[in-house]
């Protein structure tokens, strides 16, 4: 937007931030917690209970703490040539003339689905209209809500004064463009985010958490009912070293670690649309590894001393 602003709409910011401060606070607390306890606690149900506990709470906030970060930047803005959404890394600036209407959400006859993963503070996701086909959220208030329609698609905007930005959109069309605009469209370009879109890598990761996320479990299950298990076989296929349960949490936490730097290596390759097939080698062998983890725990806990 390089001509003088005709309106500036930002969304309500202070409830949905401070929300979010919170809650990443309180799963920081409970991360911490679970890890700290980690030292007292025997290894077994409780130790896996600990561990469970902290990792499920910690694995929200990175995605917290970017929303928020999205909505402090978070600004709508009109000038005679175009309307600008800015919403963290998300940049949508449509040209006034690509722009067919812009209306409240109650002016609809039939109602619109919310994005079923919202917060206040963070609107955001897609949905489908029977009458205006996707709708993109990017918003912060779900009471104030109004939308933007263009050929392509319809986006939900929630500016603190909706009713001024409508008056100011249509002064806007009546004072006529200055110099033609171009549309601009810029997502952020997560590569985890354009890894995910592919069903085989999700499946992958989500077969690769699962397997792993069981093994945990049913080792935190299996020590407290063993006393000794073999940890070492010798040339014959006999067991060579006997230690004690414990030591079979082991497994778990190498298995994890193996998960971890698999999907990063994926990640790494996932760059290049000539390395991709590596990226799935790669996950691919993380699943089997898990796997193989899983029948290694079988093997040992059935092997007699």
């Amino acid at each position: 937007m390089n001509n003088p602003k005709v309106g500036h709409f930002p969304p309500a910011k202070r409830s949905g931030f401070i929300l979010h401060v919170i809650i990443i606070l309180a799963l920081a607390a409970i991360s911490t917690w679970g890890f700290s306890n980690l030292r007292s606690a025997q290894v077994g149900p409780t130790y896996v209970t600990y561990l469970l506990t902290a990792l499920i709470a910690f694995a929200p906030i990175p995605i917290l703490g970017y929303r928020a970060y999205a909505l402090l930047r978070a600004d709508y803005y009109i000038d005679r040539d175009s309307l600008a959404v800015l919403w963290g890394l998300r940049v949508e600036d449509i040209p006034l003339t690509d722009i067919e209407w812009v209306r409240p959400i109650s002016d609809l006859t039939r109602p619109l689905a919310l994005p079923a993963f919202r917060l206040p503070g963070a609107v955001l996701g897609t949905r489908r209209h029977p009458e205006l086909g996707l709708v993109e959220f990017i918003a912060s208030d779900t009471k104030k809500l109004i939308l933007i329609a263009t050929s392509k698609r319809v986006f939900a905007i929630s500016p603190e004064n909706p009713a001024a930005m409508v008056q100011t959109f249509a002064r806007a069309i009546e004072l006529g463009s200055l110099t033609p605009a171009e549309p601009v469209s810029v997502y952020p370009s997560f590569i985890i985010t354009r890894a995910w879109e592919s069903p085989i890598a999700r499946f992958l990761w989500m077969s690769g958490l699962f397997l792993n996320l069981g093994l945990i479990v049913w080792v935190g299950m299996l020590i407290p009912s063993l006393s000794q298990i073999p940890f070492g076989f010798n040339a014959l296929g006999m067991p060579d070293e006997v230690v004690a349960s414990s030591q079979l949490i082991l497994l778990p936490l190498i298995s994890g670690f193996m998960y971890v730097v698999g999907i990063s290596t994926g990640l790494y390759f996932y760059r290049w649309e000539t390395h991709r097939p590596l990226a799935f080698v790669v996950w691919i062998a993380g699943t089997i590894c898990a796997v193989l983890f899983l029948l290694a725990v079988l093997f040992l806990v059935t092997t007699p001393i």
